[in-house]
């Protein structure tokens, strides 16, 4: 696993693989002259159709062969990613796991149900600012 992002092209556009940058909204690694160098050599615009990017824990499902270029992402241009690439019924639980940061009752309900719908520990404490402990607690109960 890497710690970058990579961008990466795909031939099936309808393959459904990574998310367009596009979608993300703006991402400061677009701006920046390798991604612009990267995106010209390869005859391609940053909102090109065949234009994918992953998240980090992700890379390995790129193709093999596939015109790829590493790219660092903030945390929250990560989050944005990530958000993008989950399930409709997980996107929206992670919608709701963000705004718990917001606020304090109802907190090992909202992770017990996280949980049982697959959503992975370590994301929830992304999204919450939980202690990975009290994580922890709710999967065993």
């Amino acid at each position: 696993m890497t710690d970058d992002a990579y961008l990466f092209l795909l031939d099936d556009v309808s393959a459904p693989l990574g998310v367009a940058p596009a979608a993300v909204g703006e991402l400061a690694c677009m701006e920046t002259p390798a991604v612009r160098a990267w995106l010209d050599a390869q005859g391609s615009t940053p909102t090109s159709p065949h234009l994918r990017l992953l998240p980090p824990e992700e890379t390995a499902a790129v193709p093999e062969g596939a015109e790829r270029l590493p790219v660092p992402l903030s945390d929250e241009e990560l989050n944005r990613v990530r958000h993008q690439l989950a399930p409709e019924p997980l996107a929206r639980l992670e919608e709701e796991l963000l705004a718990y940061r917001d606020r304090t009752d109802g907190r090992d309900g909202l992770i017990g149900r996280a949980l049982a719908a697959g959503v992975a520990p370590h994301r929830i404490v992304e999204l919450t600012g939980v202690d990975p402990a009290t994580v922890t607690a709710a999967a065993s109960r």
